[in-house]
C-alpha cells in the first residue's frame, strides 16, 4: 500500500469513528431529554442541572482516561456534551459580572459550557439579585486572587443573600494592556477594576508612572470605556477584550505574579448533594466572650475536619462587630462533618451553612 492509499485508509477509519461519535452523541442527547420528561412526569421543574453529577462524571472522565490525548482535554470535550445535552433538557441562564469579555464570562464558560444563556451584569449585586429573582438559574461571581485576596463586595452579600453557593471555578489570569494607541508613552490614564489594577501594580509603576488609575466595576467596562473614548487612554482586561471593542493589545501578560489565579464562586438556590471531593462554606459570628473565636473552631479540629480558609468581614450591625467566612472539606452529609457543625453552631451567635459544593475539577 502506498501513502496515498494508506492516508485514504485512516481518513476513511476517522470518517467511520465520526460518524459513530455522533451518533452516540445524539443518543445520549436523546437519554438526557428522557430525563427530563421523567423529572417532569414526577412534578420536578428545576435542578435539571447537577453539579455533584456533573463533577464524579468528569472526575471518571479523567481517572479512566489512557490517552493520547491528555486527561484535562477529554474532560473539557465531556463538559462540553454535557452542557449541550443540558441544554436539550432545559436551557440553563447564567448571570456573570460583564460587560462580555469579562474573566467572569470566561470562569461561566469553564464552569458551564457553551450551551448554556450568559447573561452580563453591572455589578456582583446585580448577579446575585437575578438569581434571587430567577431571572437567571444561577450567578458566577469572583471570590478570592491568589495575589490579592478575597473579593469583599462578594462575601459582603451572602451576609444579607439567600442564596447558596452551588460551585467554584479557578481560572489562570493573564492581564493584558489594550487601547487604541499604539505606544505607552501616549497612554495617560489606565482604566481597570481595582483588583486588576493591584495585580499589575508593579508592572504599572514601572512602564506607566505617568498614568492615572482609574478603579472600574469589570475590566470589560474599562474595555468599552476605552473604546468609546477619543484618545490617551487604556484598559486592563483579557485578551478577548480586544476583540470584542475594537482595541490594540500594547502590552501581554502585565500582571506581577506568574501563578495569578482566580477562584469564582457559582451561585444558586439548590441544595449540592455529595460528589465525593467537597467543600463547605460557612457564615458564623461569636459569642462575646473570651477565647471565642478558639472556642469555635474547636469542633472542626477535635473532629479532624480542615479548615482551608477564614476571612472576617464586619457584620453591619454594630461597631467592631464582625462575622467570619470559613471554607472547610467535607460535605455536610458527611457524619463527621454534621457532628462538628452542630457543634459549632452551638457555639455560635449566627450561623449559616452556605453551601457544600464539588471541588473545581478542571
Amino acid at each position: 500500500m502506498n501513502e496515498k492509499e494508506a492516508l485514504a485508509n485512516i481518513r476513511q477509519k476517522i470518517d467511520d469513528i465520526d460518524l459513530k461519535i455522533q451518533q452516540l452523541l445524539n443518543d445520549r442527547a436523546a437519554m438526557a431529554q428522557e430525563v427530563a420528561r421523567i423529572k417532569m412526569d414526577s412534578g420536578e421543574q428545576a435542578d435539571f442541572y447537577r453539579p455533584e453529577r456533573e463533577a464524579m462524571v468528569l472526575r471518571t472522565v479523567m481517572e479512566r482516561n489512557q490517552g493520547p490525548l491528555a486527561s484535562a482535554e477529554v474532560a473539557r470535550l465531556f463538559r462540553e456534551i454535557m452542557s449541550a445535552c443540558l441544554a436539550a433538557e432545559k436551557p440553563l441562564q447564567v448571570a456573570y459580572l460583564g460587560p462580555e469579555g469579562s474573566f467572569t464570562q470566561a470562569a461561566a464558560q469553564k464552569q458551564f459550557g457553551g450551551s448554556v444563556e450568559l447573561h452580563p451584569m453591572s455589578t456582583i449585586a446585580d448577579v446575585f439579585h437575578a438569581v434571587e429573582t430567577s431571572h437567571a438559574c444561577y450567578g458566577v461571581v469572583p471570590v478570592e486572587n491568589s495575589t490579592e485576596g478575597m473579593v469583599s463586595h462578594t462575601l459582603d452579600r451572602f451576609i444579607s443573600s439567600p442564596l447558596k453557593i452551588n460551585g467554584e471555578v479557578t481560572l489562570r489570569i493573564h492581564h493584558y494592556l489594550l487601547s487604541k494607541e499604539k505606544n505607552l508613552e501616549d497612554i495617560s490614564k489606565v482604566y481597570a477594576h481595582p483588583q486588576a489594577i493591584a495585580q499589575c501594580r508593579q508592572w504599572l509603576m514601572e512602564q506607566l508612572p505617568q498614568a492615572e488609575l482609574v478603579p472600574l466595576n469589570s475590566n470589560s467596562e474599562a474595555a468599552k470605556r476605552v473604546a468609546a473614548e477619543p484618545q490617551n487612554s487604556a484598559a486592563i482586561a483579557a485578551n478577548r477584550a480586544a476583540d470584542i471593542y475594537g482595541l490594540s493589545i500594547l502590552a501581554r501578560n502585565i500582571e506581577d505574579e506568574v501563578d495569578n489565579t482566580t477562584r469564582f464562586l457559582v451561585i444558586g438556590t439548590q441544595n449540592v448533594g455529595p460528589s465525593g471531593v467537597d467543600k463547605t462554606a460557612l457564615l458564623v459570628a461569636t459569642k462575646n466572650k473570651p477565647g471565642a473565636l478558639q472556642t469555635l473552631l474547636k469542633p472542626l479540629a477535635d473532629n479532624s475536619i480542615s479548615m482551608t480558609r477564614i476571612e472576617s468581614r464586619p457584620s453591619r450591625k454594630g461597631i467592631w462587630e464582625y462575622v467570619f467566612f470559613i471554607d472547610i472539606e467535607g460535605h455536610i452529609d458527611e457524619p463527621a462533618v454534621a457532628s462538628a457543625l452542630s457543634l459549632l453552631e452551638n457555639e455560635s451567635s449566627m450561623f449559616r451553612i452556605l453551601g457544600s459544593y464539588p471541588k473545581a475539577v478542571l
